[in-house]
């Protein structure tokens, strides 16, 4: 089976974005909070989304509830920064 349908949870602000072709659909979903991640990825499984990647304002802590959450459902990975990122990191989310 071909990946045709792909899942992106960013923390940041509520929103919705879909497109796509005939043969690859993606999914953006916006939340203001982690713990609003579970809710997204639930609705990502339902609506037939075969992978879903968690951006780097999720912790690992948080990916693992996720993934509990949807029952290992579908693969999530997660978008990770090196060292040399974490001064910029700190900054973006304090």
């Amino acid at each position: 089976m071909a990946l045709s349908k792909f899942g992106f949870i960013v923390t940041g602000d509520t929103f919705l974005q879909d497109q796509g072709t005939d043969a690859f659909q993606m999914r953006v979903i916006g939340v203001r909070h982690p713990e609003e991640g579970i809710e997204a990825a639930r609705s990502l499984v339902s609506d037939g989304y075969q992978l879903i990647e968690l951006c780097g304002g999720f912790s690992p802590v948080w990916a693992g509830k996720i993934i509990e959450a949807i029952d290992y459902a579908v693969p999530v990975g997660v978008v990770a920064y090196g060292p040399e990122s974490i001064n910029s990191m700190y900054e973006l989310f304090s």
